[in-house]
């Protein structure tokens, strides 16, 4: 019983490991415009952020991307990338401002893609505050929470969870490629067929134009008949 208990107090403590917020979000910033989001940071916290272009409209894959601290300073600026990670460690408490900015574009509203992830390092371990409350929760002493070796459990089942979020942060990044490539497919899908409508429209009219042409060459009446005996044809 007392192993079923440790086994769910290790779990718990796991996961409410070091990723304190994670966030996808998919933003339109049209032509001329600016967008920017905020979240309040602490210090001693590390802001993961990655962005990508996903649909350009009709011009390139590309945006300027600025994340500012709050009192104004710039951490990070980006001019017209495609996509980018950027890993800042928070120093100032207050709201960070991340901006994507499509102020050169004078047509294009661009389709962004990102993912904010905020960490805090060292919160699996809380020291003595740990050990209370295996003492209160399982009755357990500290002796016996050594010969249970709970912390290589905890380390194992850690590793575990990193890998999984390191996995799932995979599929989204493949997902937004995916999204991306589909959207300038169909894009490019349409211009084909914008561009081969005209060219039939083009041919079918040069055709009538030429059937005509033929016709009043060899027609004896007509307003045509006289044109052409004027030109000596």
């Amino acid at each position: 019983m007392r192993r079923k208990v440790l086994l769910l107090l290790v779990l718990g403590t796991v996961a409410m490991a070091a990723q304190l917020y994670d966030k996808e979000m998919t933003v339109y910033v049209d032509a001329g415009q600016q967008e920017c989001l905020y979240h309040t940071m602490h210090d001693g916290e590390t802001i993961d952020f990655e962005y990508q272009v996903i649909d350009g409209g009709h011009g390139d894959l590309d945006i300027s991307f600025t994340l500012l601290d709050p009192i104004g300073l710039v951490v990070v600026k980006d001019f017209k990338k495609p996509e980018n990670i950027h890993r800042h460690e928070v120093t100032k408490e207050g709201d960070y401002r991340f901006c994507f900015d499509n102020s050169f574009s004078m047509f294009n509203r661009k389709t962004v893609f990102f993912e904010l992830i905020v960490e805090r390092e060292g919160d699996e371990l809380q020291g003595d505050t740990q050990w209370h409350e295996v003492d209160d929760l399982a009755g357990l002493s500290r002796d016996e929470y050594y010969d249970m070796k709970v912390q290589d459990i905890m380390d194992f089942i850690g590793r575990i969870r990193l890998q999984l979020n390191k996995a799932r942060q995979l599929q989204d990044v493949l997902r937004s490629h995916e999204a991306r490539d589909r959207n300038l497919a169909e894009s490019n899908f349409q211009k084909v067929n914008q561009w081969s409508m005209l060219q039939i429209s083009a041919m079918i009219g040069v055709g009538l134009i030429q059937v005509f042409m033929l016709r009043s060459i060899f027609a004896t009446t007509g307003r045509m008949h006289h044109i052409w005996r004027k030109l000596g044809i």
